[in-house]
């Protein structure tokens, strides 16, 4: 059965999170017809080790898709087109035809760390080669794709005798789809190892390789970003119940796709604002740079020329904790439970570093918490006083992140699973004191411009259809309340003064 093209053809986006895939199954107008998700756990273990099954990965994403589909009312021989996203900077060892050899690398796995500090101490002038080429050095903690791939290849060699190639989560799910290994400049960044500056080619850098110490056999094939890599495999077109003439293209991590998603990428002169189990801002910008006072660094654009990467830390995982675990509210229930809170918290200010800061500021060691509770402090209180301390989080990074792309972003684009959220679109509109526009249908903005981005690349529509495609629920302004404008403004303040107050206390509490 042929898949058909144009503007009828259907797509699916794979977005493949933290926590698990969402599959959705999208017309070329951006319509969602079905979706479904399933969550993959995390294997927390000694040394820093956090792993995923990668095999339950790959069910889980076949689960997904079936479900979606027979959601949208089974129209699987109407896809033409595959999109794939991911989180990044984890590593999947594969064989000849994708299937994993060892477990996937979360990127919060940090055993790598003594083998990337080992090549820069062996290579003293390697650091300003890889800011040079690449824009990123490998990372001290080894939370990087090139310090998986290491700890691989040095400490479980059974593992890397029986790899064919390591890959980015991305890049798995489209080699499970087409058996093919490949990755590119843009899926490929956090292993550190391709030349990022303006005209390079799509290849390894082979001085970077070769300073890495990286088996050059066990890395895949670069390939373009903007060209399909083909059919899906006829036996998983079978199982998944779509057209064996859907394409797959190339897949991008998630900081990329939802510079799409939120049109960031797309021109204009905003920038997106992702929250989901992190925080992150996303914006164009004309040159690759790096800003390592402020943990800032560019990463190549899927649209062309460079993006900001700015990884703010935790964001709606935070939820899950702090509101759903620490005081028992249903989520469900939040934006009720926060309208009972008026700006300001009653006082209490929330520090958002539960599992370490990153940027402005990198200190995996920092923890956070409650500030300025009383005995008049509510439920109501310390539920708004988190979303209100990952507003300022995100304030803090916003002024050294517009310096970084030398303009004032004038509103920001808000996706995510927090963009569920009315009551924090408001309060991010006012802490951070810029309009915000938050997409329709968040959760699934990812898997959206992920399939419309294939359909564009395979040639059904145009790339100029996306910006249409990706609606805005509505755009919230900051208020005009000068007291609430006031308030948050010494609230900030107060934040992050408490950064450095706290800052010996939680590595003092750590040690202990």
């Amino acid at each position: 059965m042929d898949a058909p093209a144009g503007r009828s053809a259907l797509a699916l986006g794979i977005d493949l999170g933290t926590s698990g895939p969402k599959v959705g199954v999208f017309a070329a107008d951006g319509r969602l017809l079905g979706a479904a998700s399933h969550r993959v756990p995390t294997v927390r273990g000694r040394g820093g080790a956090a792993e995923q099954d990668p095999g339950q990965v790959w069910l889980a994403v076949v689960d997904a898709t079936r479900q979606a589909l027979a959601a949208a009312g089974g129209v699987g021989a109407g896809v033409a087109a595959v999109g794939v996203t991911s989180q990044y900077s984890s590593i999947v060892p594969v064989g000849p035809g994708g299937l994993p050899t060892g477990p996937m690398l979360t990127w919060m796995d940090t055993r790598g760390g003594s083998h990337n500090r080992a090549v820069l101490e062996r290579h003293p002038d390697a650091l300003f080669r890889w800011l040079d080429v690449h824009g990123l050095p490998p990372l001290p903690s080894g939370a990087d794709s090139l310090g998986h791939l290491l700890h691989l290849q040095h400490d479980r060699p059974e593992v890397h005798e029986a790899t064919a190639a390591y890959v980015e989560p991305m890049d798995y799910v489209t080699a499970r789809l087409t058996g093919r290994l490949t990755a590119t400049r843009c899926s490929a960044f956090m292993l550190l190892l391709t030349d990022n500056r303006d005209g390079a080619p799509d290849a390894w850098h082979p001085e970077l390789v070769e300073l890495a110490g990286v088996d050059a056999t066990r890395l895949p094939p670069v390939v373009p970003v903007d060209q399909p890599l083909g059919p899906v495999r006829p036996d998983v077109a079978e199982v998944l119940g779509i057209s064996p003439a859907a394409l797959v293209v190339p897949g991008l991590n998630d900081t990329q796709i939802g510079g799409v998603a939120t049109g960031a990428l797309l021109g204009g002169g905003g920038a997106g604002m992702c929250i989901g189990t992190t925080s992150v801002l996303i914006a164009a910008i004309d040159r690759k740079d790096l800003d390592a006072t402020h943990q800032l660094a560019t990463m190549p654009s899927p649209l062309g020329g460079h993006m900001l990467m700015a990884e703010n830390g935790n964001g709606g995982k935070l939820l899950d904790h702090a509101v759903g675990e620490l005081l028992g509210a249903d989520l469900a229930d939040l934006d009720p439970l926060v309208a009972g809170s008026a700006p300001g918290a009653g006082g209490a200010l929330f520090l958002p570093w539960l599992g370490g800061a990153m940027a402005p500021v990198d200190d995996p060691r920092m923890r956070g918490g409650f500030l300025g509770v009383s005995l008049h402090t509510t439920r109501a209180d310390l539920a708004r006083a988190v979303l209100e301390g990952v507003a300022h989080n995100l304030r803090w990074l916003l002024e050294p992140a517009e310096t970084f792309c030398r303009r004032r972003f004038d509103h920001l684009a808000f996706s995510g699973g927090g963009a569920r959220s009315a009551a924090w679109t408001a309060i991010l509109a006012d802490v951070l004191d810029r309009p915000v526009r938050r997409l329709a249908d968040p959760a699934h903005a990812n898997g959206r411009a992920a399939a419309l981005l294939a359909l564009a690349r395979t040639g059904a529509i145009a790339l100029g259809d996306l910006p249409a495609a990706l609606p805005a629920d509505h755009l919230v302004e900051p208020t005009a309340d000068p007291e609430v404008r006031a308030r948050y403004d010494r609230h900030h303040e107060l934040f992050v003064a408490a950064f450095a107050a706290t800052q010996p206390i939680a590595h003092a509490l750590r040690r202990s």
